[in-house]
């Protein structure tokens, strides 16, 4: 990775997690080739719904640790029960 990506990673994850969500979005739309995926119209409206929401502030965002630590606690729950 260069200097430059470094540095701008380094401040963009200083951002508040709204911020960081827009510039991810933007990101990921620079790269994505929406010719190669279809969509349903339902999804594309569920996409741009949550994306207005996070846009005004009125999602409720979860960090990535913690979302991952709540998967991570369900899978342990489902795999002791399995065993019982």
């Amino acid at each position: 990775m260069t200097a430059t990506f470094n540095a701008v990673l380094e401040q963009a994850l200083q951002l508040p997690a709204g911020e960081r969500s827009r510039i991810a979005a933007r990101l990921i739309e620079s790269v994505d080739d929406a010719d190669d995926v279809e969509m349903s119209p339902a999804w594309s409206a569920e996409i741009e719904n949550r994306m207005e929401s996070i846009r005004q502030g009125t999602a409720t965002l979860v960090a990535h640790d913690e979302v991952m630590a709540g998967v991570r606690r369900k899978l342990a729950a489902q795999s002791v029960a399995k065993q019982a």
